[in-house]
């Protein structure tokens, strides 16, 4: 059917959608396509055809590529980290109770393995980004486990009593164990659900923390 004259044309597909709705849409794409092609295999060009809009739609709401990879990596680490403060938060302002201490260590591992489990490969923005080149940049892909880890020693200070750089080093070893366990089992065919290998690598890490834990509180 022809456009009659005078008749208002509809816009584009591209231009109906909010601003907003277009930014998230961008974003999950581009997640997609860097989690499995990696961020120097991926172009703007890809990005903008599978979205379906133009490369000036694509450059008005993220100005260059790296900047919509860290934007991605931002709203990945922004779940990793909620997810990580609602397993701390029992203890995170307090100290620590009779029976605390192994059901964080369980949810904070927990933690690790749903947030994995939730963001499949694109778990890898956070775990493994080939974007290391610049200090800049690596510490803004880091910036989320950094920031765990830190949660995470503040509290290891309450179960042990051991000085902060010990319990600094602690967290992030805690951190390593909960990632690569979590990684390991979304890429092997393990048979273990989720809630099985967070118990067992929550087994492992509580072992290891228990043996270090003062006498004062009861964990």
């Amino acid at each position: 059917m022809t456009q009659s004259e005078g008749e208002p044309v509809d816009p584009p597909r591209s231009r109906r959608m909010p601003r907003a709705a277009r930014r998230e849409q961008v974003l999950a794409i581009a997640q997609d396509l860097f989690a499995s092609e990696g961020f120097h295999h991926v172009s703007m060009d890809d990005i903008a055809d599978r979205a379906e809009v133009s490369k000036p739609v694509l450059y008005r709401h993220f100005p260059s590529k790296l900047d919509l990879y860290l934007a991605v990596v931002d709203a990945r680490g922004a779940g990793l980290l909620a997810a990580v403060e609602i397993a701390l938060a029992p203890v995170a302002h307090g100290p620590v109770h009779s029976g605390e201490g192994r059901k964080v260590v369980r949810a904070l591992v927990a933690a690790y393995f749903e947030f994995v489990e939730a963001a499949g490969e694109s778990s890898s923005l956070l775990f493994e980004s080939d974007v290391t080149h610049d200090d800049a940049v690596r510490a803004r892909v880091e910036q989320a486990g950094a920031e765990a880890a830190r949660g995470i020693a503040r509290v290891l200070v309450e179960f042990t009593g051991l000085p902060s750089p010990q319990t600094t080093l602690l967290a992030a070893a805690l951190v390593g164990m909960a990632q690569s366990g979590a990684t390991s089992r979304l890429r092997t065919e393990t048979g273990l659900t989720v809630d099985d290998a967070a118990d067992l690598v929550a087994r492992l890490a509580w072992g290891g923390v228990a043996g270090l834990v003062h006498p004062d509180p009861e964990t």
